[in-house]
């Protein structure tokens, strides 16, 4: 495989690899939301949903460069 395709494909990996964060942390913010809604659940809530906003956060600004 030549440099170019290798560099292409590593840019196409990280592109899914910080979309799916996106969309799992959404995820876990739907899930905070609904365990909100009653007061027993409510810590857990909370917890899974700033979980999902740090994922979402991370997903959308994080930069792991070598």
């Amino acid at each position: 495989m030549s440099t170019m395709t290798r560099t292409l494909w590593s840019g196409v990996a990280a592109f899914f690899e910080h979309a799916a964060a996106v969309v799992v942390g959404l995820v876990l913010i739907i899930i905070g939301l609904a365990l909100g809604v009653t007061m027993i659940m409510l810590p857990v809530g909370i917890v899974v949903g700033l979980l999902g906003v740090l994922l979402v956060v991370g997903g959308l600004f994080a930069r792991l460069d070598s």
